[in-house]
């Protein structure tokens, strides 16, 4: 008799405690109070609604800003044979679909590595074209140009072992080992041992 005595003010009170939580979870937080302040600011004259404006867009859609003194960058693979690549430097897309200037196999932007303004940007076909083109597109390169490269569909069928070497001398690791219909990015250089920037 005792615990039932005891338990039944226990239960009445959770039960209410969990009526009040239901209730105010269906309904909303009741509203505040009001306050001195908050009643002396309602008397005075309006306050000029403030547009609050979105954030700036940050270049080439990235997840976060550069630091100072860099370009910002973004480069992505095609998929498969279907979706294209893009490569986008400092809020312009160099090379995508959209612009009609992208093709399977590999797809290179040269830039200006102090001023960041495009110098050439081809596509080179290493399923049925010649790879002495990119010889020639690459070969020439001086100290100072960044290579911005983005695969889409197959970018080792034609890749000849001199291609994987001058690329391997632009700071590539990873185009030694390049396969058949593989993704790959690459930003490097003359002069750049090992590009911390290939996937």
């Amino acid at each position: 008799m005792r615990l039932a005595v005891l338990l039944r003010p226990a239960l009445l009170c959770g039960a209410a405690l969990l009526c009040w939580l239901l209730l105010s979870a269906l309904l909303g937080a009741p509203p505040a109070l009001p306050t001195l302040r908050r009643l002396l600011a309602d008397w005075g004259p309006e306050a000029p609604p403030t547009e609050a404006r979105p954030p700036p867009a940050l270049p080439c859609a990235l997840p976060r800003r550069c630091p100072p003194h860099h370009f910002p960058f973004r480069l992505r693979s095609g998929a498969a044979n279907v979706v294209g690549p893009k490569i986008c430097l400092g809020g312009k897309m160099l090379m995508s679909s959209a612009q009609n200037n992208v093709g399977r196999g590999l797809n290179v932007a040269l830039v200006n590595g102090v001023t960041g303004e495009l110098m050439a940007a081809r596509s080179f076909d290493m399923w049925a074209g010649d790879s002495n083109e990119l010889l020639k597109f690459l070969r020439p390169l001086h100290e100072g140009t960044v290579v911005l490269v983005a695969s889409y569909d197959d970018p080792a069928t034609r890749l000849t072992e001199e291609c994987r070497r001058l690329l391997a001398e632009l700071g590539s690791g990873a185009v030694g080992s390049l396969g058949f219909r593989d993704s790959w990015v690459f930003v490097g250089g003359k002069g750049v041992q090992s590009s911390p920037f290939e996937q």
